[in-house]
């Protein structure tokens, strides 16, 4: 960017200043995001992608907290370790000695369920063979199963045995006292994804809590449990239904606890990972790969997911608990670190649902203009300044109309894309599902993790290609597959950019929606042609002798726009 394209000298000079430096997610998540002020020169559309902006380091902000901790202690959860690949495995070793480095005086490290994928021996070996050589000799191991390390084909109380025998547990929920500090590890009782606390389960924490608050009420008790409690944080969507109030209730009589859960794949970054009402809970991301709120363009598992790793560091303190947020990926902090006071008291939480009433808006000098080259017969691509906010601006709500008759032709939420590193500054985005040769008003407004919607907006025109519009089809290999081992490769054309469209496997008389796909993958085109081979399934649906289909779905939902049959016949 050239420096004559600035409004004022001091955005010259802080231009200069974050070009030389490289905008990280820190910046962006802590509305320091100034670039954003900056007018964006229409000749740079089409050389654009990714501005990348940077901020002073943040080591003085965590490295500043006075007086020694009592007691010091990661939390991670999610690492899915796979017995056919060794990439989680290396994340999993990358986080370890990353944490090693920057809490070298650990008296316990945790971790919430899903250490392995399907709960196999050969799973937990590799978990086991990472972590036993880079553990704190001083720090107390403490594993939580979850939901994946059920999905072995043997039963939950030999899951549960396994679980215990690999990691060394004592037992798959249990009480620990560290310094003085309870820990109380609960286990989701079976692979069921939504999680399963039994009633008994739950009255045993009850009691492990009143142990606990009788011998120091004035302290935090650390709650972990792999499924999030419904209703509380982000992506709590996710959370346990049964047995969730006997749950919730139990805990709210000691606002002095702090519960961790995992399971969501959520990241840290958003504020509403941490919630405050009766008590606290956060929720702890991924050692394995992002998952996302859904209704947006860009997908539950947006394009490039598997590079997040992020995990806690807890510092407790004699007036204060400190929870700082870990970037694992990029060797860095993401967000302020969460100071709750300690002795615990619910009129001082600050972490609450309503803390939150301010929306963000767009600079005066903000800009939005079409990217030309991305120009086809039935979508455009707008380029805009991000938005600045408090907190985080979490989405972007774009409308666009037909110039001429005003009528709505699209409507879609698309992340900020605040989880990426850096933060793409100007934002890219499509708008699809036009007609050709039409002109189009196109309106952005922003929001916040609590929904406030931006009072101002951007607003641009721009026209479609002429010509054709083109039917999605599926092409495969063959018809007929060589038993359910054999392979086809898979062609999908003329589909839509990434906007949550995907591709599921079913029999072919299943209804999608009345029964789950066999096997599915969200589809992300090169040129408009998804490409893939698909190998079996794994799946007992999946068999000799039956017909199949492949569909291509619009959205997030079972809008069928193209399909394509074929038979596993037999290995003869």
């Amino acid at each position: 960017m050239k420096n004559d394209e600035l409004n004022h000298e001091n955005e010259k000079s802080l231009q200069d200043d974050l070009l030389k430096k490289g905008m990280d997610r820190r910046t962006f998540l802590e509305g320091t995001t100034k670039i954003a002020g900056m007018t964006l020169g229409l000749t740079l559309v089409n050389s654009l992608t990714s501005l990348p902006v940077s901020a002073a380091s943040s080591s003085s902000v965590f490295n500043s907290l006075s007086n020694k901790p009592d007691l010091v202690f990661p939390v991670i959860s999610d690492i899915h370790i796979q017995r056919q690949s060794d990439d989680f495995l290396n994340k999993f070793v990358t986080t370890l000695e990353q944490l090693n480095k920057v809490a070298p005086k650990q008296d316990a490290f945790v971790v919430v369920g899903d250490l392995t994928d399907l709960g196999t021996e050969l799973e937990y070996d590799k978990f086991m063979s990472a972590y036993n050589p880079r553990k704190q000799s001083k720090a107390v191991s403490m594993f939580a199963i979850g939901n994946h390390d059920y999905w072995n084909g043997l039963s939950a109380a030999d899951s549960q045995k396994r679980f215990c025998e690999k990691t060394g547990m004592e037992s798959h929920f249990y009480h620990k006292v560290i310094k003085g500090y309870h820990f109380i590890v609960l286990a989701t009782e079976d692979g069921n994804t939504s999680g399963t606390f039994s009633v008994k389960q739950i009255e045993w924490m009850g009691e492990q809590l009143k142990i606990a608050n009788a011998d120091d009420p004035k302290k935090p008790i650390f709650v972990f449990h792999h499924q999030p409690i419904k209703g509380t944080i982000y992506g709590s969507e996710w959370g346990f239904s049964q047995n969730r109030d006997l749950f919730y209730d139990t805990l709210k009589e000691y606002p002095q606890v702090v519960t961790f859960s995992g399971h969501t794949h959520y990241p840290l970054d958003d504020p509403r990972i941490i919630h405050q009402k009766d008590f606290t809970t956060i929720g702890t991301s991924t050692g394995a790969y992002l998952w996302i709120d859904g209704g947006r363009i860009q997908g539950e598992v947006p394009e490039g997911a598997g590079f997040l790793n992020q995990a806690l560091i807890v510092e407790v303190y004699n007036n204060k608990l400190i929870i700082k947020r870990r970037d694992i990926h990029n060797n860095d902090w993401t967000g302020k670190p969460f100071e709750i006071s300690l002795p615990a008291k619910k009129d001082k939480f600050k972490y609450t649902e309503d803390r939150d009433n301010k929306a963000p808006f767009f600079t005066k000098n903000a800009m939005i203009s079409i990217d030309h080259d991305k120009t086809t017969v039935t979508s455009l691509a707008i380029m805009l300044t991000q938005a600045k906010d408090d907190l985080l601006v979490h989405d972007y709500k774009i409308v666009a109309r037909n110039a001429e008759t005003k009528e709505v032709a699209n409507e879609f939420l698309a992340f900020s894309e605040f989880y990426k590193d850096p933060v793409p500054n100007p934002l890219t985005l499509p708008v699809g599902e036009l007609k050709p040769n039409t002109t189009y008003e196109i309106e952005v407004h922003a929001l916040d993790a609590y929904e406030n919607v931006s009072h101002n907006s951007l607003k641009v025109l721009g026209k479609t290609l002429d010509g054709v519009v083109k039917d999605v089809t599926i092409t495969l290999s063959k018809d007929v597959l060589k038993g359910v081992e054999d392979t086809v490769e898979v062609t999908v054309e003329n589909a839509r950019a990434p906007k949550s469209d995907w591709i599921g496997l079913y029999e072919v008389n299943e209804k999608p929606g009345d029964i789950a796909a066999i096997w599915w993958m969200y589809t992300n085109p090169t040129n408009g042609t998804v490409r893939f081979t698909h190998k079996g399934s794994g799946s007992s649906r999946f068999k000799e002798g039956s017909t199949y289909k492949f569909i291509y779905f619009y959205g997030s939902g079972y809008d069928a726009v193209a399909s394509k049959t074929f038979t596993v016949g037999s290995k003869e």
